[in-house]
């Protein structure tokens, strides 16, 4: 059983001694060798000056890349591209599209804020349609899926890996891949699922377009989102910036826009690459201390187990094992998430929790609970202290 990583967050621990951090899908605690790194990206600043894009692309962006490509198990270290977030790379892949022709999107009611906010603005167009598949009940949702992948022609398809909304694990893609068009597009959502769920892109770099960041579970905060790009794709995003044509800055400008020939066609233009260096030291230090994916989801599975055994005892009339959205653990992420009747319910519990030290978080009838590696299982004892005694 792998040790709790607990004496490598102090930095944050040392701003929130007395709260168990149940909310890690949401914001997870940086590692104390992220500090270090923000303050690397300084001094490249200042060493570099007008020349620090030369350390960056030469030398950490390469680096991150391979990483990232290790993790993921992605052929493909150069087909990773950066931004400040997801919906930025999400938006360019979109702009690929001509608007006066139409676009056909297949995707869930369970998809992340931005991506909802966006496809309903793009509803506003004539040319363009969004089918969406309810997630629930989850039971029936992988042939629900399946069946409407087969029935319809989408010009693009978009889905999570792990949905935002109740932690449950998106059908896996062999599953459904196989059943898409050839000129179909697919989008994951990996945002909730990397560095949190095993994950194997090998035999689909060439087919699928993987979203993430650095905000979740790849520890690093917030400004460093990453797509995982198609190997020889072609699109011409609309929306682009200088740097997706950044090594033929120098040369004659062509007649007609230009595009890096990987993942770097999809990139934007000047962003803060501070997040970039935190999360390039948080996979450092993942490969220094052994600390793969699987070691860290086996442990939160573990801790998932123990806590949900708390919540047996605790035997409260509205935190019970029943709520849970769906039962199968091995059906989860890195959060589960329980359904209240009523969205008064789920207020009313986080702000007693929050009163006590515990930080969960809530979205309308549902409870969230989080689980990292900064845990162990004896912290969960607060939440059964906390709500007898009240």
């Amino acid at each position: 059983m792998m040790k709790s990583y607990k004496h490598a967050y102090q930095g944050f621990f040392s701003q929130h001694p007395e709260t168990l951090h149940c909310a890690p899908h949401s914001h997870h605690y940086w590692p104390d060798c992220t500090r270090d790194a923000q303050l690397a990206y300084w001094d490249d600043s200042a060493k570099g000056v007008d020349h620090k894009w030369d350390i960056i692309f030469g030398e950490r962006v390469p680096d991150v890349q391979q990483h990232l490509a290790r993790l993921l198990n992605h052929p493909y270290p150069e087909q990773f591209v950066f931004a400040s977030n997801t919906h930025e790379l999400l938006y360019r892949v979109f702009s690929s599209f001509p608007v006066t022709q139409p676009l056909r999107v297949l995707s869930t009611d369970s998809e992340f804020h931005s991506f909802a906010r966006q496809m309903k603005r793009l509803q506003e167009r004539p040319q363009f349609e969004l089918v969406t598949i309810p997630t629930e009940p989850f039971a029936t949702f992988p042939e629900r899926w399946r069946l409407a992948v087969e029935q319809g022609s989408y010009e693009v398809i978009f889905t999570s890996q792990v949905f935002y909304n109740s932690g449950v694990l998106a059908p896996p893609l062999e599953h459904w891949l196989p059943a898409v068009p050839d000129h179909t597009l697919v989008m994951i959502d990996g945002y909730h699922g990397c560095g949190a769920i095993p994950t194997d892109l090998s035999q689909v770099a060439a087919r699928v377009f993987y979203l993430a960041g650095g905000y979740k579970y790849l520890q690093a905060g917030e400004g460093c989102c990453f797509m995982a790009v198609p190997k020889n794709c072609q699109l011409r995003p609309e929306y682009t910036g200088w740097f997706a044509d950044f090594a033929n800055l120098a040369k004659p400008q062509q007649a007609q826009v230009a595009y890096a020939n990987d993942g770097m066609r999809f990139a934007g233009a000047t962003m803060d690459f501070s997040g970039l260096y935190r999360l390039q030291a948080v996979l450092h230090w993942w490969q220094q201390e052994g600390l793969t994916v699987s070691r860290m989801h086996a442990y939160v599975q573990q801790l998932q187990h123990e806590f949900l055994q708390i919540i047996d005892e605790l035997e409260h009339p509205l935190l019970r094992r029943e709520r849970l959205l769906a039962p199968d653990l091995a059906q989860h992420g890195h959060f589960l998430t329980f359904k209240l009747d009523h969205e008064s319910q789920v207020s009313e519990l986080a702000q007693q929790l929050a009163d006590t030290g515990v930080a969960t978080d809530y979205r309308g009838d549902r409870l969230r609970f989080g689980f990292a590696i900064y845990h162990e299982a004896a912290d969960y004892q607060r939440i059964k202290k906390a709500l007898r005694s009240n």
